[in-house]
């Protein structure tokens, strides 16, 4: 198995894990009395959001950065593709290619910076929320947070692994 075809599987694991406790919330919040019902739903929304969106700043963590072979963020190769799919001669491959190597760095900056200031509004968002929820909602939700950052960490030591 190819070390894509692993990162697919996890990212796969990652979708069906989060798409569980969404699932299974729903389920938990059926049972509720109807006052509290809203309340809860919002909230649990919110805090899904929440690890949604975490869970997609770890999937776009650029894999080895510029000039790496996945810095280009699992899209493959954009000189292969723009030659594919624009019929590239190999002299405009020639001209072609320093220029995305030359903007390979900017985009990762620009990315790593958004990804930053994502999960500082998610960490700022979740410790508003939290003091919101019940003792068993806030146990929950790290429950929730740490699974989703044991998968994160899967996915790095995954990836160092395949550096090697």
């Amino acid at each position: 198995m190819s070390p894509l075809d692993r990162q697919e599987k996890i990212v796969t694991g990652d979708v069906f894990l989060r798409s569980s406790i969404v699932s299974e919330a729903q389920k938990r919040l059926a049972k509720t009395p109807n006052r509290t019902k809203t309340m809860k739903r919002n909230l649990f929304a919110i805090a899904a959001a929440g690890t949604i969106a975490l869970g997609g700043f770890a999937v776009a963590q650029p894999e080895d950065g510029p000039g790496g072979k996945g810095g280009w963020h699992r899209h493959g190769n954009p000189l292969e593709h723009m030659t594919e799919t624009l019929k590239l001669t190999p002299d405009q491959q020639t001209k072609v290619q320093p220029i995305l190597d030359q903007t390979k760095p900017q985009i990762v900056a620009i990315h790593r910076e958004a990804m930053e200031k994502t999960k500082a509004v998610m960490d700022k968002t979740m410790s508003q929320i939290r003091p919101l929820l019940t003792p068993e909602q806030q146990q929950k939700l790290d429950t929730m947070r740490k699974a989703h950052e044991d998968v994160r960490n899967a996915r790095k030591e995954l990836h160092d692994a395949t550096k090697e």
